[in-house]
């Protein structure tokens, strides 16, 4: 098509592809502002669809009172419902049930209802006068898209060529157009378009100035269209008239969440509902019509990627998806669904909550949904699974449970979507939950009696792919093996389905750039032996490196030093954002770390007198050697019940939130936006952990990351992976035959025997109570391993875990015919569990020899990691070959120190000493303070300056002992002691009672 130069041209454009697929052109003047409707068009859907409804209405109110009477009531109830409801739904008028759409019906059984579906009537209209007051009765909007008569959306449309742009279209949206008329009423008009040649955006609710348009393009800049304007794909795709009528039907949606926040008036949390009109941005309408698309060329047994973002609506597209697929019909002849149930899967019960409000949220039909809850009783769900229930989510860890059930139900065909699927789909649960789903049944035996060969192969059949079951992954950090398990294959390589990348995200503001503002640090310290003749020794030298080295990180010292920098920066930067009301999380490497960050966090900030505490999270109970008490999250977090974490973080005297292994995913509070992390990230482990920080609020507009641990390079290369799209070469995927090569190596140690191998089958298949059968032969290799030397067992230990993980993944990605793979993973699955552990070579007994002697943390700068636009290529698994540790070394427990203090060291200087001298010798020497010493000088201005230097000199020796710095700048003992000495220096320079010099010190 071609393209003009000025804004008629773009509508022209527009109206005449209309017109041309399913639209008529209706007069603008046709619109009533007071109606809100074009009653013209409604009344003639209605005579020509319901004649008899229609004619009954006119003999009751006469042949001139009926349009008045139709047209006001249909008013009244779009006023009352929204437009929404009552297309869905029609509305009741004396007796009569008036309908004002008719959708596409899911099978083609029904000729009648096709004809009907044909029979809506799309009309475009074009400068709408929409005022109903005289002020207004001018202004007009561009276009008008109508369905029988109701007004389902508004564009305004600015052609670049002129001058005006798509921001001229949202400005006009907020500024001239009033809320309060019937056709830009919430609820009553779907959804308005500012449409310009390069750019669409659009809103469900106009609110003034405080309306909120959301970015509706293909990418971040829409790719240029050969055919003319680069935003046609919305009036092309989009508005086509099968198109508008899917989004009335399965799509728009009104929406109702609710969220604990902290009111400020009556000082504690309440549930918030919020509700809004939810139109699908393209990417989210674009994935759920291509998978349908996808399914219904393919049929079951498809395995589809969707990666998308944070910031996505990622629940929204997965719900969507769900409840087109509990009705959905691959061929309009069918006489059943193509999936008899489906199951939408999350591996944590949090998010499984989160999932399952926004899966009900859109429920139609009530009783559709069944949920399985952590008390929900198997035979309540078993009934489900027979009785077909359309919608069934679970979290994963509940599939082993039913799966016996489930395998009572033959001949079933099943979609399954997974929430966040590279969490745990290369593991046993969801080797379960495929052999659960099999269309085998694992009940009913043959007639005749199975070989040890043929149950084996069975059982490899029902763990392979299965033709009855579509696997549907939402992600938006894949890793490579999720990749290559859900892939799609391409032109020689494995890509994702469906993409909306973090990188289109962050651009069009859904979520924010966390690697926009990151400060690094590098720590420096110097360890020396307490002993003066030191019994030195030789040791294993890797086992005592990292143990000197978490000896220095746990030291109250480390921890307190790093616990000030926090503070100090959360009260001069975060404490300030977010209109004050900013949290942060503290990323600690270990369980032992949160709890000592804890325990210094509530030590510093009592001393600091701030008005709020720290919370922190972490599993299980804490032993602390140094205390010898024992920890608890609750006991630490002394909430008593009252609310849980996450809720407490939003109350005023929580503003911080100390982690170890837990929020680190699945945990997304807007306020979250200061990061500090003193714990190893790397992979998708950083990307995860930090991108807790991205989520989007009101006065929200950057994020701060302080990192004392990792390399920002290497942050940057780990974002890098995720930030565009993800491939995966063919090249680089998994090598089914690497299991034979790690087979070799097992069986070439004389652990597992060809005869535990059958046996073992034999009795594992039986699904039986003879399972304790199994332990004999398992203690028969357990024996033989303990029987090698410390080398030959790491390597059959390494190698049997390699095994195990390798059979797990791919035997989801292909069906092996090779039964002793599979007789070798049945063993070693459970083998490894009994192997004893490696043993602890770190020789704890170093550390009562050594001490910190020097420590301090510089500040290496503030930067932005800035990411490009490339592709992030992944790597499918590699086995590593089951090899031993390697060759140990040794040294001696002094050069093991110098190794150390040389490496860690360099920084550091005699000002870096844990020594009073220093200070002392500081205060001394300080040239501004000695020019301070004349008679003409006041001693109340010589002790200001003496006090001035003494703080600049202890604020430096913070960085090495704040033992020591607390106790001169804070204790009240040594306010004597500090007039002392300069009562000392006092009289020594300007001549005086120079003995009190000596004794002040």
């Amino acid at each position: 098509m071609a393209s003009g130069t000025q804004e008629k041209d773009l509508e022209q454009d527009i109206e005449g592809y209309l017109l041309d697929n399913g639209y008529h052109r209706v007069k603008p003047q046709a619109y009533s502002p007071e109606l809100g409707l074009v009653p013209e068009e409604v009344m003639a859907f209605l005579q020509l669809t319901q004649r008899k409804a229609y004619d009954a209405l006119v003999a009751q109110y006469g042949p001139d009172q009926t349009q008045g009477q139709i047209l006001q009531r249909l008013a009244k109830q779009i006023q009352d419902k929204g437009v929404l409801p009552v297309l869905r739904e029609g509305f009741k008028i004396s007796g009569q049930k008036l309908r004002l759409a008719y959708f596409r019906p899911a099978s083609g059984l029904n000729p009648e209802h096709e004809t009907l579906y044909q029979q809506n009537r799309f009309g475009v209209l074009r400068q709408v006068r929409y005022a109903t007051s005289k002020k207004d009765a001018d202004n007009s909007v561009d276009l008008v898209l109508t369905l029988n008569g109701l007004p389902l959306l508004t564009a305004e449309l600015k052609n670049a060529l002129t001058g005006q742009y798509i921001s001229d279209a949202i400005r006009q949206y907020k500024e001239d157009r009033n809320p309060q008329e019937p056709l830009f009423q919430y609820r009553r008009c779907l959804v308005h378009f500012a449409v310009s040649t390069e750019q669409v955006y659009m809103t469900t609710k106009l609110a003034g100035a405080g309306t909120f348009f959301l970015p509706f393009n293909q990418d971040v800049v829409n790719p240029p269209n050969p055919a003319g304007f680069a935003t046609a794909y919305l009036w092309e795709e989009v508005w086509a008239p099968d198109s508008l009528l899917e989004l009335v039907q399965h799509f728009v949606f009104e929406q109702t969440t609710e969220e604990q926040v902290y009111n400020d008036k009556k000082g504690e949390l309440e549930m918030q509902k919020t509700t809004r009109l939810l139109f699908p941005r393209y990417h989210q309408r674009r994935a759920v019509c291509r998978l349908l698309t996808a399914v219904q060329a393919e049929g079951t047994g498809g395995r589809y990627l969707i990666k998308h973002s944070a910031g996505s609506g990622k629940s929204n597209t997965l719900s969507w998806l769900a409840h087109r697929l509990a009705n959905f019909y691959q061929h309009p002849t069918d006489a059943r669904p193509l999936f008899d149930s489906v199951i939408v899967v999350t591996d944590r019960r949090l998010l499984n909550k989160q999932l399952a409000d926004n899966v009900k949220g859109f429920e139609q039909t009530s009783g559709v949904i069944f949920q399985v809850q952590d008390s929900t009783p198997s035979g309540e769900l078993k009934q489900a699974i027979e009785d077909g229930r359309r919608l069934i989510l679970t979290t994963l860890q509940r599939f082993p449970v039913i799966s016996a059930t489930i395998a009572q139900v033959p001949g079933r065909r099943y979609a399954v979507l997974i929430d966040e699927a590279h969490s745990s789909q290369s593991g046993e649960s969801a080797r379960h939950l495929k052999k659960a789903l099999s269309l085998e049944d694992a009940v009913e035996k043959d007639a005749h009696e199975k070989t040890l060969e043929e149950e084996v192969l069975d059982d490899i059949a029902k763990t392979g792919p299965q033709p009855n079951v579509s696997f549907f992954a939402f992600t938006a950090t894949p890793k490579p093996k999720t990749l290559e398990l859900f892939g799609t294959k391409q032109n020689g390589q494995v890509v994702p389905f469906d993409e909306y990348t973090m990188r289109q995200a962050i651009k069009e503001g859904f979520i924010l750039d966390v690697l926009r503002a990151y400060t690094s640090f590098q720590r420096y310290y110097k360890l020396a032996t307490k002993a003066v003749e030191l019994d030195d020794k030789e040791y294993e030298k890797g086992p005592v490196v990292r143990l000197l080295s978490q000896f220095v990180d746990l030291t109250d010292h480390a921890i307190e030093l790093k616990t000030r920098l926090m503070l100090a920066h959360f009260q001069q930067h975060t404490q300030k954002a977010i209109k004050g009301r900013a949290r942060a999380m503290v990323v600690t490497r270990s369980r032992l770390h949160a709890v000592r960050y804890k325990r210094k966090f509530d030590e510093v900030m009592q001393g600091m007198g701030l008005p709020y505490r720290a919370l922190v999270a972490f599993s299980g109970t804490v032993s602390d050697p140094d205390t010898g008490e024992d920890y608890t999250e609750n006991g630490m977090n002394a909430l008593n019940g009252k609310a849980s974490i996450e809720a407490a973080l939003k109350l005023p005297q929580f503003r911080l939130l100390i982690v170890a292994n837990k929020f680190q995913t699945g945990f997304d509070e807007p306020l979250l936006h200061t990061m500090y992390v003193d714990k190893k990230l790397g992979g998708i482990n950083t990307v995860q952990t930090l991108s807790r920080l991205n989520r989007t609020t009101r006065h929200k507009d950057d994020t701060l990351v302080l990192d004392f641990v990792n390399d920002p390079a290497q942050v940057q290369e780990d974002f890098q992976g995720y930030y565009h799209h993800n491939r995966m070469a063919e090249e680089d995927q998994t090598d089914p035959n690497a299991l034979y090569d790690v087979q070799d190596q097992l069986m070439a140690v004389p652990v597992v025997r060809e005869a535990d191998l059958d046996r073992f089958a034999e009795i594992y298949l039986q699904h039986t109570d003879n399972l304790h059968l199994l332990q004999p032969l398992l203690d028969g290799c357990v024996a033989r391993f303990l029987a090698l030397d410390d080398d030959e067992q790491n390597h059959f230990r390494a190698a049997a875990g390699e095994y195990v993980r390798l059979y797990r993944f791919l035997s989801q990605l292909i069906t092996f015919q090779d039964v002793d793979l599979a007789k070798l993973y049945y063993l070693l699955s459970h083998l490894v569990k009994k192997l004893p552990a490696e043993g602890s070579k770190l020789p704890r007994e170093v550390l009562n020899d050594v001490k910190l002697d020097s420590y301090k943390i510089l500040e290496q700068g503030t930067q932005k990691l800035g990411l490009a636009e490339a592709d992030g290529p992944l790597q499918g698994l590699t086995p590593g070959g089951g090899g031993g540790s390697g060759e140990e070394v040794y040294d001696y427990l002094s050069a093991i120190i110098k190794i150390l203090n040389d490496t860690f060291g360099l920084e550091l200087t005699e000002s870096d000493k844990v020594d009073f001298e220093v200070i002392r010798t500081k205060v001394e020497a300080d040239a501004d303070l000695a020019g301070a010493f004349t008679p003409n000088n006041s001693e109340q201005n010589i002790e200001a300056k003496f006090s001035e230097v003494l703080d600049s000199a202890l604020l430096d020796f913070i960085d090495t002992k704040l033992e020591l710095y607390n106790k001169l700048s804070e204790d009240k003992a040594n306010a004597q002691m500090k007039r002392l000495w300069f009562k000392s220096m006092l009289a020594q320079r300007l001549g005086g009672g120079g003995a009190a010099r000596g004794a002040a010190i």
